[in-house]
This record gives structure tokens, C-alpha cells and sequence, in this order.
């Protein structure tokens, strides 16, 4: 399979999503023909780029050092597999969810540019290459962000940017302290010279730890996190997107290739850097769960979750072996999947039941929604990490790969994710006995009103809860696919 595709699978959705902002659609029919369809082409050629693995495609070169690249490894495998699954069926929920608002033409348009856009930071061959397309999500979702430009949708879109941009910065040092002391290429095992790191270790470790944080913002590391709950005022197929597929997973995708393929695993190993990381990782998903269960309003509630869950894939990566990163891969697949079931059901409601979102106000909505309130219980039952959905499996091989690590502070932060768990279920539970046992004396008249959400919602539920269940009995062939991708032999 020619080089080429790679680039194709990119800019087929980034020029499609561009040609729509340009000549917007005349009919809502025809554009959500015209954008599932492309996005589905798209799906379907990433799909066969991962089963024929093309080779490296280099597009221009600057110096001997820095090239725009792309390439398909282990870990572009498992990202753009996700990006491939949940875009069609997100695009399928946003067709109705969307049409209840204003401004479809320009939504759609870069709802699918920003689709081109991340797969080009899944299939990046060097940091480079990912810093270009990973600055340029961020303009392609500030629109998204900020689609209802009213004030709150405003803060939210100069929050974003603002933390973005901060990110961006420490970022960039990371990128020219590796320019410095190695390459710019990734290379299982990193691509730092150790002639010339020598006597600078720290330096270079201070490098390091710049880019954990300038790519933290993106994947909601504390105290670095504000953003994400802020972002919530978008529309539910934005936040969806920025919560569960896009955006977060970039930010955790980055950190991951900045441990094993930049730095090097071994390099940081060890050191006060690997340990600052990990601690502050550890308080993020504390810090996540407890504001979760103390949030009283459903898509903040899952936006903190998010930060929780984001953390918890940064904790495996941190552990800095093929082990730790293993499980950070399957993780990565779970809460995507998860986490996206949770937001969708808690954007069905906000469509059909037009309150403010906080959760004491949908008592009794089990029995007029059905389908959106039990795929929601499907998805925190699993969130929870009840055998056999998926959610048990990823976060028993964190737990796991922790406690067979030297390092007290992995110890630790196995110790967190037990009260993590116990957390995320006080949270889930309290809502779903909302929904099913609310108390005698509640009001339940306005709920009379309330219908189910449109098929094209309800199927990419099912589909979301079909996928979960999957994941979970299939899980042990799914975690040795990963162990494969991880140790750099797929």
C-alpha cells in the first residue's frame, strides 16, 4: 500500500470539513449525507493502512535534524483504531443531537477537519510533526468550543486557548532540549544521544518534565485541568469529543511518545523527574474523583471523571516499562470507549429534558428513557470496574504492573486507585438511583413530558454499549494486541 494514503487519510477529512466552511450545505439532509459518508471512507481507509502498513512517508525536510513525517507504528495503531471506530458513530449522534441548533454548516465543518487533523497527530513520525498538527486541533476546536458564542461558550473558548497556548510553550522548550541532545525522530526506546546528555542530565530531565506539563494540558493534568470542565458548555458532540476521543487522547498520545519513543523510558527511569510525574499524577485522579462525586451537575461530574481517568493512564505510563505502558494503551481504549457511552446518554437527556443538567433533576427519567438511562448504567457499571466489561480488566492491569514496581511511590498510587474506584462508584451509583428509585415524595410531573431520543441517537448507543461489552470478553486477546504494540513488535 502506497506511502501516500497516509497523508490521504489526513486530508480527506481536513479538506472535506474545509470545503463545507467554504460552500455550506443547502440541505441538513445533504450535509450529513455528505459528512457520514466521508467520515466513513475515511474510517474505512485507516482501517486498511493499519492491516497493510504502509511505509514512512517524508513530506519536506528541514536540515538533517527536522522533517514533516509520517509513519505507522505500535502506538499510531492503537490511537488511530480508536479515532476510526468512534468518529462515524459520534457523527451519527451529532446529526440529531445538532439539529436542534444553530450554526450545523459550520460545526460539521470543522467537527470533520478536526478529524484529519488528529489522525495526522496519531500518524506523526517525529515531534515535529506532531507539535504542527497538535497546535492546529487546537484551532480547530476552538470553534467548537465556542459554537454557541454566547458568554459562557466565549470564557470557555478564551480559557481554552489561553491554557493551550501556556501548554504549547513548555511544550516547544521540551521540543528544542530534544533537538539539543538527540533527535527530533521517534525510536522505540527514545532518540536522546547519550554522548551529548552527558553531564547534563538534568537538564535534560527538566526538559522532560516540561513537556509532561506543556502536553498535560491537553491530557487535564493538575493543576493544569481548569479547562476541561469549562469546556462542558459546548455542545454535547463537542465535549464528547474533547472528553473521550480527540483532544484528551492527543494530549495522552503525546506524553506517551514523549516517555518511550523521545526521552526514553530508561533515561527518566529512576530519577526525581519519573517521581514528579508520578506524584503528580496521583493527585490528579484523587483530585479528579473527589470533585466528581462532589459536582452535582451530570457533565461536570463526568468532565472531572474524565480528569480522574486521563491520570490514570498517565500513572501506567509513568511506571516506564513496556508493562506500564501496556496498560496505559488499554485504558486509553476503555475510557474512550466508556466515557463517551456517559456523555452522549447525559447529552440525550439535556436534548429531550431541557433543565440545567444537574442530576437531582432527572428523578424517575429510567422509565421515560429508557434506552439513553440504561446505556448510561451500562457504562458506569463498567466505569466502576465490575468483571466482565472492560473498565475491570484496564484498571487490575494498572494496579497490577504498579505493585510489581520497586518504586514506593507506584505503591502509592495503586493505593489511589483503590479509593479512585471507590469514588467513581458513589458518584455513578448516586445517579443511576436517580434515575430508577427516586424517593416517594419527588415530583415527577414534568418527567411525564419526556420522550426517548431519535433512532440516530439510540443506535449509536447501542453500538457504544455493544462495543463495551465486546471489549470486555474479548479483553485478553485485546491485551495481548497492545502487549504487541507496546513492546514495538506490531
Amino acid at each position: 500500500m502506497s506511502s501516500w494514503f497516509l497523508l490521504l487519510a489526513i486530508l480527506l477529512p481536513f479538506l472535506g470539513g474545509f470545503g463545507l466552511l467554504v460552500r455550506p450545505a443547502r440541505t441538513r439532509r445533504g450535509r450529513d449525507s455528505y459528512v457520514f459518508w466521508l467520515c466513513l471512507a475515511n474510517s474505512l481507509l485507516v482501517g486498511a493502512l493499519l492491516v497493510f502498513r504502509p511505509e514512512p512517508l517524508t513530506l519536506f525536510s528541514f536540515g538533517r535534524h527536522m522533517s514533516l513525517a509520517l509513519h505507522l507504528d505500535g502506538l499510531s495503531f492503537v490511537f488511530a483504531a480508536i479515532l476510526a471506530v468512534l468518529w462515524p458513530i459520534t457523527n451519527l449522534y451529532a446529526f440529531e443531537y445538532m439539529s436542534h441548533m444553530e450554526g450545523e454548516n459550520r460545526f460539521f465543518a470543522f467537527f470533520t477537519m478536526t478529524y484529519g487533523v488528529v489522525l495526522g497527530i496519531s500518524f506523526a513520525a517525529n515531534t515535529f510533526t506532531l507539535y504542527l498538527f497538535y497546535e492546529l486541533l487546537t484551532l480547530c476546536t476552538l470553534p467548537l468550543v465556542m459554537h454557541e458564542m454566547e458568554g459562557t461558550a466565549r470564557y470557555a473558548g478564551k480559557k481554552y486557548i489561553l491554557y493551550s497556548m501556556a501548554g504549547a510553550a513548555m511544550a516547544f522548550l521540551s521540543m528544542a532540549v530534544l533537538y539539543r541532545f538527540g533527535s527530533l525522530d521517534y525510536s522505540a526506546g527514545g532518540s536522546l544521544d547519550g554522548s551529548l546528555a552527558a553531564g547534563h542530565e538534568n537538564l535534560v530531565l527538566a526538559g522532560f518534565v516540561l513537556g509532561f506539563f506543556g502536553f498535560g494540558v491537553k491530557a487535564a493534568v493538575w493543576p493544569l485541568h481548569g479547562w476541561l470542565p469549562t469546556a462542558g458548555v459546548a455542545p454535547t458532540p463537542v465535549t464528547a469529543l474533547l472528553h473521550a476521543v480527540a483532544v484528551v487522547n492527543s494530549g495522552v498520545f503525546a506524553i506517551l511518545r514523549l516517555i518511550y519513543y523521545s526521552y526514553g523510558a530508561d533515561f527518566v527511569r529512576g530519577t526525581w523527574a519519573q517521581n514528579l510525574m508520578m506524584a503528580f499524577t496521583i493527585v490528579t485522579l484523587l483530585f479528579g474523583s473527589i470533585s466528581a462525586w462532589r459536582v452535582p451537575h451530570l457533565k461536570r461530574r463526568m468532565a472531572y471523571s474524565t480528569v480522574a481517568n486521563l491520570s490514570y493512564i498517565l500513572f501506567a505510563a509513568s511506571l516506564m516499562n513496556t508493562g506500564g505502558l501496556t496498560a496505559a494503551l488499554a485504558h486509553m481504549m476503555v475510557h474512550s470507549v466508556t466515557k463517551i457511552t456517559l456523555f452522549f446518554c447525559a447529552g440525550s437527556i439535556l436534548c429531550q429534558y431541557h433543565h440545567k443538567g444537574y442530576i437531582w433533576q432527572y428523578e424517575g427519567l429510567g422509565k421515560k428513557m429508557p434506552v439513553t438511562c440504561a446505556a448510561f448504567a451500562l457504562a458506569s457499571v463498567s466505569m466502576m470496574g465490575v468483571p466482565p466489561l472492560p473498565s475491570f480488566f484496564s484498571k487490575w492491569m494498572i494496579a497490577e504492573r504498579a505493585a510489581l514496581t520497586g518504586n514506593p511511590l507506584a505503591w502509592l498510587g495503586a493505593f489511589a486507585l483503590v479509593i479512585s474506584a471507590f469514588l467513581t462508584g458513589l458518584y455513578l451509583v448516586q445517579v443511576l438511583i436517580v434515575f430508577y428509585f427516586p424517593p416517594r415524595q419527588a415530583d415527577l410531573a414534568e418527567v411525564e413530558e419526556v420522550t426517548e431520543a431519535g433512532w440516530p441517537i439510540k443506535i449509536s448507543l447501542i453500538l457504544l454499549c455493544l462495543l463495551a461489552v465486546g471489549m470486555g470478553l474479548l479483553f485478553t486477546d485485546l491485551s495481548r494486541l497492545l502487549s504487541l504494540c507496546a513492546g514495538g513488535l506490531l
